[in-house]
């Protein structure tokens, strides 16, 4: 069954292909994996594959991909991603030497993928198990683990239809968890080589603090006022904010809208329903930041920057059904962090509002009560700022953990 889902999943992309841009990226691209494979990699090469769902779980793996790039320098580096939004991104990274998608689960091509990438070992990150390609690296007798994984107890793996994907679990030699949860649901089905070695994304972001995180643009944008800034929002957060941007902007209170698409019709549509003075990143170099009171990212890549900049930080995702950004981003800078209602399945969401660092919203009313509570309230803003950065402080140290083990 599963194994005729696969074909059946191929047969299905390849026509949203026509209709899709982002999934004909996926079809296209999974069409090159091999002969990029074969051009690049040569059968004597030693090789290390690391592999990685999408952008999140690439930007989750990296604080430990960055140290066996250094560690294992005489390797040849593979990256496979399985999503569009992954690869395009981070497609020409330099912690890899050969970066393909991974081709879709069938028997034969993890057969033909394994043969051309031959690893010496295999990192998969938090989840994305493909159980044709584990089944046969297993075969191969070759090393896996899995790093900063979460696994729920609704997950197949621990019910009695899941056996084929419960099995390729046993592929990886160890598995690192993030919590005491996943633990004991991989005991549940006899696997026991697990470490709790928490989330690799806190090493991730305190790495943050090292980089040079001055942006000049940002610094004239915003003066001596109160900085908001509204990461990775969608439209559902959007129909929350703008609102109260409209009622609120000044030049003492300005917002950062840095939206998780950036579209033009999706700027046009944030841009039409403001009545403040904007101004976008692309536009920048012609008009006067200072004289904006919002200013609106149509551009990747700066947003872990830009939250340096903030007092208080709106993470998107978590007010419609797309799935909470990352809010360690923001807390690693020692801010307070507003979220939306649906974050049941985010560990870090559920600690940091017990702790009080973090505060849900389920309404434009409940927005605008806690965003002018935080700007008033000097004392609570800072006291939240602290909870939030010493939580990350406090979880800090996966890495240290998963290489240890692989020196053993």
């Amino acid at each position: 069954m599963y194994n005729l889902g696969i074909y059946l999943l191929s047969f299905i992309l390849k026509i949203l292909a026509f209709f899709n841009p982002k999934i004909k990226q996926g079809v296209d691209g999974r069409c090159q994996t091999f002969d990029i494979l074969h051009k690049n990699i040569n059968p004597n090469d030693k090789t290390i594959w690391f592999h990685c769902s999408s952008l999140g779980e690439y930007e989750q793996g990296l604080p430990v991909f960055e140290v066996i790039r250094q560690q294992y320098n005489a390797h040849k580096i593979i990256l496979s991603f399985f999503s569009p939004s992954g690869y395009e991104i981070r497609k020409n990274t330099k912690v890899a030497d050969v970066v393909v998608y991974l081709p879709l689960d069938t028997k034969s091509n993890a057969k033909r993928f394994l043969e051309l990438v031959h690893p010496e070992f295999t990192v998969f990150v938090k989840y994305d198990i493909w159980p044709n390609l584990l089944h046969e690296l297993k075969r191969r007798d070759g090393r896996a683990i899995l790093i900063s994984a979460l696994f729920r107890k609704n997950q197949s793996y621990f019910k009695p239809f899941g056996g084929k994907r419960k099995s390729a679990l046993f592929a990886f030699e160890h598995i690192f968890v993030q919590d005491n949860n996943s633990k004991t649901l991989l005991n549940s089905i006899g696997y026991d080589a697990i470490t709790i070695s928490g989330d690799t994304r806190f090493d991730r972001v305190t790495n943050q603090l090292t980089q040079n995180n001055t942006l000049d643009f940002i610094s004239e944008f915003k003066g001596k006022s109160t900085c908001v800034v509204l990461g990775s929002s969608w439209s559902e957060d959007e129909a929350i904010l703008i609102p109260y941007i409209n009622a609120n902007a000044s030049e003492t209170l300005k917002f950062i809208i840095a939206p998780h698409e950036i579209k033009s019709n999706h700027i046009k549509d944030i841009c039409s329903k403001l009545t403040v003075d904007m101004v976008l990143f692309s536009e920048k170099n012609d008009k006067n930041l200072n004289d904006a009171s919002v200013l609106i990212i149509d551009n990747i890549g700066l947003l872990t920057k830009i939250y340096s900049y903030a007092d208080i930080a709106y993470v998107g995702g978590a007010m419609g059904q797309t799935g909470l950004h990352n809010i360690l981003e923001p807390a690693v800078f020692g801010i307070p962090i507003i979220i939306g209602k649906n974050y049941n399945k985010f560990p870090e969401a559920k600690a940091l509002i017990s702790l009080g660092g973090v505060t849900s919203v389920a309404s434009a009313q409940a927005f605008s009560s806690t965003l002018d509570t935080l700007i008033t309230n000097d004392v609570l803003r800072k006291n939240q700022g602290h909870i939030t950065k010493s939580f990350i402080d406090t979880n800090s140290g996966a890495v240290l953990k998963i290489m240890e083990y692989l020196k053993m």
